[in-house]
């Protein structure tokens, strides 16, 4: 056999043929070409045409804005915010008055035992009404402060239990409306009084309203409790309804009261108004025309979007505190 039929010494070295180079082997693509990139899902909303607003607009919108948010806050504080408040006073008054009453030293008079004229909203008694399941702490004073507390005591009249008239009054709707059930009382219910001097037993003898005929005076050694509250629509109220009782229980001797009828204080007496703190109402307001100011700036400055979310809260919380100063404005038995 020759060389030339035999293939693999034809390229064998050495035979005088040129071998061939080994061939290199293909390299596969790794990349592949880009792909056209994909439409968006939704296509890009038309730049909307906007407009500069003047400065008498940009003030009209923020006084707007303002009466709407202390309409809000107001209706919120009378119908929510007020009860919280109620609830929370009523915890810290029964906390202090029964440390007083099992260390001995709550109040029997107006004055303290060191002769100091009792605060306006000191804790004085607790009282019950076990058909309605009443419980609540009767605190001195009755002006719109003292009520919004829970029920309270005028100051010219004896504690219950004591020789006397006592007189107690609290709110039938906002800050818990301690006497919105009262009306529904019958003669012969129970009524007790926890106070210095000991429990205080009371019995309902009628339920009377403006015009209607009153008890007859008190005999000697008598003592009799006067319950007083609005009368109509919740938050609308249209006069004032009594609830008289008895004492049943053994009769305490009457403190000493500093403050007689003629010197008691308007904002005292029933359905009235006070209005000695109308200067904390003006700083409030100072308070929410600064946030309403600076909101219409970075309103311009920065934008609808940043300026909601850095300033709502804030004209929130001083909306709040206006709306708590107006509801102090309201009458004491609302």
């Amino acid at each position: 056999m020759s060389v030339i039929d035999d293939p693999a010494a034809a390229t064998a070295p050495g035979n005088g043929a040129v071998a061939e180079p080994p061939r290199e082997p293909r390299q596969r693509l790794l990349t592949r070409p880009p792909r056209p990139p994909r439409p968006p899902r939704r296509p890009p909303a038309p730049p909307r045409a906007t407009s500069e607003m003047t400065g008498a607009e940009a003030l009209a919108r923020s006084i707007v804005a303002t009466l709407l948010l202390l309409l809000l806050m107001f209706v919120l504080n009378v119908t929510v915010f007020s009860h919280l408040q109620h609830l929370a006073s009523q915890q810290r008054l029964e906390d202090d008055l029964r440390a007083q009453l099992a260390a001995g030293t709550a109040p029997v008079s107006e004055g303290t035992f060191e002769d100091i004229l009792l605060a306006d909203g000191a804790p004085v008694a607790i009282m019950d009404i076990p058909r309605l399941k009443f419980h609540e702490v009767v605190v001195e004073g009755t002006a719109s402060a003292q009520t919004a507390q829970g029920v309270g005591h005028r100051r010219d009249t004896v504690l219950p239990g004591q020789v006397g008239v006592s007189v107690l009054m609290a709110r039938a709707a906002a800050f818990g409306g301690p006497f919105s059930a009262i009306s529904s009382l019958d003669p012969g219910d129970e009524i007790t009084v926890r106070t210095g001097q000991g429990l205080q037993r009371f019995e309902v003898i009628g339920l009377r309203y403006a015009g209607d005929p009153t008890p007859p005076n008190l005999t000697r050694g008598e003592s009799r409790l006067i319950l007083q509250t609005a009368r109509g629509v919740p938050y609308v109220p249209t006069g004032i309804v009594y609830v008289d009782a008895r004492l049943v229980s053994e009769t305490q001797p009457a403190g000493a009261r500093l403050t007689m009828t003629g010197t008691l204080g308007p904002a005292e007496k029933a359905m009235a108004t006070d209005a000695r703190t109308v200067w904390a109402l003006i700083f409030a307001l100072q308070f929410l025309l600064a946030v309403e100011v600076a909101a219409v700036w970075s309103f311009r400055r920065f934008g609808a979007q940043k300026t909601w979310i850095v300033f709502v809260p804030v004209a929130a919380l001083a909306g709040f505190f206006v709306a708590d100063q107006l509801t102090r404005l309201l009458p004491n038995l609302l």
